[in-house]
């Protein structure tokens, strides 16, 4: 079989997964946060921690329980790892500097999960286990709970109530990330990877089942149950360096591809989950469309620029192998590295710098997107329901009418918030870039120079404001600038835009609905989803064209 129709059967087999798993798991999702029920155990943790799940939120105080709630994982996690030396199961690391500690519990809170440490030689099992493993599920669920208050914004009106941050969270990690998890540990672990608390131990090194000498030392860890919700949740923090590429987190190419499953599942299933909760399906398919468009896009360009590579090394390897796994293949790399940067996941199975000057661009591009194809859990929906408003807003200008969308008027105020929201990322984003490029000691970190090297800035910043967490990994980032901007960067990119999500939600639930006319743009429609895939590109296009001319693109043409 060639590796081209290898790729493409990967590609079809994952189609058919996501297919089959949409409409239970968008039903259930929608169920979950349309009850007025708790469970036993849920009631437990309500009572935990004095909050009342039965009172409604506005905006505000929906908004005061998210940054609340992350501020307080932001002071655990460092605290953890300041103190990780004194602490059993360390597994002998000492406890971690401030720089980083403080970079590592901005990245894992704002579900970015950007490392500029080696996991296996600095993390012990507790701040693994307890801190990061914990805030993988804990960021997840705060990203789809500011999703849900969103389309309640939608679905409700003449009331700015938004439902109960608290009962969204809980419910999020104990009926929704809990259940898939275990299911997806115990797959993993059949399927290799590793699950324990061993310590560290050396191994020999062997080639063709012969000593060659030497050891190597390795560390066991609850590996399969972190890599899991690492993926279903789309953050992509690894337990090792090598993320996913490494055997013990991705063992074989059957796990690869359940991996990449888990990073797709919840985002595509949340627009029938939108469907359901704003009373029509439709709505949820013209969403789901234009986000399926992009990724086939992006995918198929992917591995078409992947594949054809020109020279004799390319000729000889049937493609750009440099950086990628040999149990992987070309195609399974390439479906991979555009699931994590379309997703907010960031996780990693080959070397992003590696690939050829248009594929590091293509991974880039899906990042300044806005990782809304399909996005990260919950951030993926809310943000493709901002560019949704802002099509609908270019419709209404081109026709002079009011635009609407699912019966809300988009006035003044709600297209200010939509416009704060899609400027914030890209402020950050070229912002810290140009500084990065003027000053003299983070171009020191750049393992190479020119195109290539602007690139390796870019594709950081790009990857922590938009909370992706991948990294073109030839940059030194564990210094103490880019530990303090890129920790910056991670959390205003993360909460910034909820501020202006939950403001637009509380906008629109505080409206009486609009009745359909003859008029009305009908937003379910194909003209629709084609509008809304263009305005996405030029918006993206518009802003970043200029950085990604200097870097990507330039590498590329230069090949």
């Amino acid at each position: 079989m060639s590796p081209v129709l290898a790729g493409v059967l990967q590609l079809l087999a994952l189609i058919v997964a996501l297919g089959l798993s949409y409409r239970p798991l968008g039903d259930h999702m929608a169920r979950v946060y349309s009850s007025d029920k708790h469970l036993r155990v849920e009631k437990w943790i309500y009572k935990g921690i004095g909050a009342n799940p039965s009172v409604e939120m506005r905006w505000p105080a929906y908004l005061r329980g998210v940054l609340a709630f992350s501020a307080v994982g932001v002071l655990f996690l460092y605290l953890l790892q300041r103190v990780q030396g004194a602490l059993p199961g360390s597994l002998g690391f000492v406890s971690i500097d401030p720089d980083q500690a403080f970079n590592t519990a901005a990245s894992f809170v704002a579900n970015t999960n950007w490392q500029s440490y080696y996991g296996e030689q600095a993390m012990g099992h507790v701040v693994q286990t307890g801190g990061l493993a914990v805030q993988n599920f804990v960021s997840a669920a705060v990203g789809i709970a500011v999703a849900v208050a969103l389309v309640r914004g939608f679905a409700r009106s003449r009331t700015g109530e938004l439902g109960n941050f608290w009962a969204d969270l809980v419910r999020g990690v104990i009926r929704i990330l809990l259940p898939i998890s275990v299911v997806g540990a115990l797959v993993l672990v059949a399927c290799g990877a590793i699950q324990n608390f061993a310590g560290i131990h050396e191994v020999g090194q062997f080639l063709n089942e012969h000593s060659v000498g030497g050891s190597q030392q390795w560390n066991g860890g609850a590996v399969a149950s972190q890599e899991v919700i690492k993926e279903l949740g789309t953050n992509g923090g690894g337990y090792f360096n090598a993320n996913s590429a490494h055997p013990f987190e991705n063992p074989d190419p059957l796990s690869n591809l359940f991996e990449i499953y888990l990073i797709l599942l919840i985002p595509f299933a949340l627009t029938r989950t939108f469907g359901r909760m704003v009373g029509s399906l439709r709505q949820g398919y013209a969403i789901l469309g234009t986000m399926a468009a992009i990724w086939l896009v992006f995918t198929g360009l992917m591995m078409w620029t992947e594949f054809a590579g020109r020279g004799p090394a390319f000729e000889l390897a049937g493609g750009a192998m440099e950086g990628k796994e040999t149990r992987f293949g070309i195609g399974a790399s390439a479906i991979f590295s555009v699931a994590t940067t379309l997703t907010s996941t960031g996780a990693v199975n080959s070397f992003h710098s590696s690939y050829t000057g248009f594929g590091g661009g293509i991974t880039m591009l899906g990042m300044q997107l806005g990782e809304i194809a399909p996005g990260g859990v919950g951030s993926g929906l809310y943000g493709m329901l901002i560019m949704a408003i802002i099509a609908v807003f270019i419709a209404g200008l081109m026709v002079g009418r009011t635009p609407e969308y699912l019966g809300k008027k988009i006035g003044t105020r709600q297209i200010k918030f939509a416009a704060c929201y899609i400027l914030v990322t890209p402020a950050l984003v070229l912002g810290f870039t140009a500084v990065a490029m003027a000053l003299d000691t983070p171009s020191h970190s750049m393992t190479n120079s020119g195109a290539h090297g602007f690139s390796e800035i870019l594709y950081a910043y790009t990857s922590g404001a938009n909370n992706n967490g991948s990294a073109f990994a030839g940059l030194n980032a564990d210094t103490q600038w880019f530990n303090t901007t890129l920790g910056i960067a991670m959390l205003l990119g993360r909460f910034l835009p909820m501020v202006f999500v939950l403001a637009l939600a509380g906008s629109l639930a505080e409206q009486t609905p609009v009745p359909e006319t003859a008029g009305t743009l009908r937003t379910e429609k194909p003209l629709f989803t084609g509008l809304l895939v263009g305005t996405i590109l030029i918006v993206a296009g518009l802003t970043y064209f200029p950085a990604l001319a200097l870097g990507p693109l330039a590498e590329g043409l230069a090949a």
